[in-house]
């Protein structure tokens, strides 16, 4: 049996709580340290890059939930470990307002535990995604997961921020305890059962890590494509810390406006996932190479109209091409996860779970560098030249990524077959 609708979106659900955490640290607690206890911006900036740091590990976690037998522990167990480390992240602001080096003790354990709980919990959910998922709704699966973890982050934030004001640790406190706690038991509801009526039970396989790690790393098609994830990602995130410092010192954007611009984006985002689920998996239409390509593409156009407008029509509106740009993401990011579901059971058997693990960690540190390069970049761009060439540089280098990617997924991705039925790569390439 395969997965129904209504499973894939209680799977969903699990996503939704994944963003509804690690936002409460990307978001609230970075504007806490930085804002009410005036620490400095690096400190929050190095803690979301240790829990990135940490996801390494998602190839361990994938392959343990293959050689167990069962990946529902994992997918629960690590929302436990996710809340628990979001709630010590929590309380480890609240200790920093009183004794500093006490308080970045409890955040650097937590935001470890972030990283862990996410690795644990996202990899086995997409592996079991990946295996239980028809071939024909691959693409609508990833659709309807990554909305609706879009959307527990934008649920999550808006409530929140409504709720947290007049801030007091102990409010906080209350808040973060809430969202960890409720997260933990839909997760639960939500993935229980699933598992044992889709897919066939697994003998435990008592092999050693590195042996089944080694086995999937002699594959071509997964090296190439754990390549093709970190360069297309790293294109993806390099504007992630820069747009809205752009916006406003090129522009003229008032921080409401800013983060409005940034809301416009995930909007764009938003309709792009939409048209790649709906064209791939209703309309039938294209191949994943084809979405692929046209998203990198998509991209790397919007980001040259925005180094544009920046040097030569700074008195033109941001705002369409920004949106333009999150709809191209979209697009591509939606077809790149699909292929990843269809790619994840080719191969040796019993390793989607690791493979799914690589592709995550090689995402997960594409995101840290990426958004570091761009920010490192940026700034070292600004003490030689002004702010608009500056931030162009680094957009252009973005654009040069995506059309390297899309170049990538030209040479390797398969377009024999549609996207309903193939996401292989190329024999022979």
């Amino acid at each position: 049996m395969t997965l129904g609708w209504l499973q894939i979106v209680r799977l969903g659900l699990v996503q939704m709580c994944l963003g509804a955490i690690v936002v409460l640290t990307s978001s609230t607690l970075n504007r806490l340290m930085v804002v009410e206890l005036a620490l400095p911006a690096i400190l929050p900036g190095l803690l979301v890059g240790l829990h990135y740091a940490i996801q390494i590990t998602r190839p361990n976690w994938g392959f343990l939930s293959d050689t167990k037998g069962q990946r529902t522990r994992f997918i629960i167990g690590g929302m436990a470990m996710l809340a628990l480390g979001g709630f010590s992240a929590a309380l480890g602001v609240v200790v920093m307002e009183t004794n500093h080096l006490a308080g970045l003790a409890i955040s650097i354990l937590a935001y470890a535990l972030i990283g862990v709980g996410v690795a644990a919990s996202g990899t086995s959910l997409l592996a079991l995604l990946a295996t239980a998922t028809a071939p024909d709704r691959r693409a609508a699966a990833a659709t309807i997961t990554w909305l609706m973890m879009i959307a527990g982050i934008a649920i999550t934030a808006g409530t929140v921020g409504a709720f947290l004001d007049p801030y007091t640790p102990a409010l906080l406190l209350k808040i973060v305890a809430t969202v960890t706690i409720g997260a933990v038991i839909v997760t639960t509801l939500a993935v229980w059962g699933i598992e044992k009526r889709v897919v066939a039970r697994r003998e435990p396989d008592e092999m050693p890590f590195w042996q089944g790690f080694k086995e999937v790393w002699a594959e071509r098609s997964a090296r190439i494509f754990t390549l093709f994830v970190f360069l297309s990602m790293s294109a993806y995130f390099m504007q992630e810390l820069i747009l809205e410092p752009y916006s406003g010192l090129v522009f003229g954007f008032t921080p409401g406006q800013s983060t409005s611009l940034s809301g416009a984006q995930h909007g764009g985002v938003f309709v792009g996932m939409i048209v790649v689920g709906i064209g791939s998996s209703v309309l039938r239409i294209g191949a994943l190479r084809t979405w692929v390509i046209a998203g990198c593409l998509g991209s790397a156009a919007a980001l040259v109209t925005i180094t544009w407008l920046g040097n030569y029509g700074a008195h033109l509106p941001l705002t369409p091409a920004v949106v333009l740009m999150g709809f191209f993401n979209g697009m591509f990011t939606v077809a790149a996860i699909s292929a990843m579901m269809a790619l994840a059971g080719e191969g040796r058997g019993a390793r989607e779970g690791t493979r799914m693990g690589l592709w995550g960690a090689a995402q997960a540190i594409a995101a840290g560098f990426g958004g570091l390069l761009g920010a490192a970049a940026a700034d070292v761009m600004r003490t030689m030249i002004d702010d608009a060439p500056a931030f162009g540089t680094v957009f252009l280098t973005e654009a040069i990524l995506f059309l390297l990617s899309a170049w990538m997924a030209w040479r390797i991705m398969d377009s024999n077959r549609p996207t309903t039925e193939n996401a292989g790569l190329v024999p022979g390439e």
